[in-house]
């Protein structure tokens, strides 16, 4: 069994509020607009699996480190994960091109900092994820996070981690690309 912890959007700020979580993680998924490679060293000081797509604003770095897709898996569950993709109702062409070696049992982005996390009956129910963001930089009134458990082909334990914005950050840390 794996717990999963899946982010985006940090727009290089990492939230003390998610530390129980990233302790408790088998995995971090990350959905692109990371921010920064120092975000990025955060992350990866857990000694953590991480599995990320760049996104819109990542610098050349993050996107040499990250690919714009990737398909993996975790357990007997299909991912699919890419930053920019839409939503079931009106997919973009980045999520059609994860889709072309097959439908995902899980599909992950980001992107809009808007939290959703919902079936796609007409893509074989694939379970759709977008999970917010989990930064401080956007329009967002909540900061977001998804945690879930996959235990081989069952996905269970899906809970939304929910964060009141923290309006006391130092200004710099909210800037893109810091």
């Amino acid at each position: 069994m794996k717990k999963i912890l899946i982010i985006s959007d940090t727009h290089s700020y990492l939230d003390p509020r998610l530390e129980p979580h990233l302790q408790a993680c088998d995995q971090i998924w990350h959905a692109g607009d990371w921010g920064s490679v120092q975000l990025a060293d955060q992350l990866i000081a857990y000694k953590k699996p991480i599995a990320g797509v760049y996104g819109n604003i990542d610098d050349r770095t993050i996107r040499n480190m990250y690919p714009k897709i990737m398909r993996f898996r975790c357990e007997e569950v299909n991912i699919a994960m890419t930053h920019i993709a839409g939503a079931p109702s009106s997919y973009k062409p980045d999520a059609y091109e994860a889709f072309s070696k097959g439908i995902p049992q899980i599909f992950v982005c980001g992107h809009s900092h808007i939290l959703q996390v919902k079936r796609d009956i007409k893509r074989n129910n694939m379970l759709f994820i977008n999970p917010g963001a989990a930064g401080q930089h956007g329009f967002h009134p909540i900061q977001t996070a998804i945690q879930l458990k996959i235990d081989c082909s069952r996905i269970f334990d899906v809970e939304i981690i929910q964060m009141e914005r923290n309006r006391k950050v130092p200004k710099e840390m909210l800037e893109e690309g810091n």
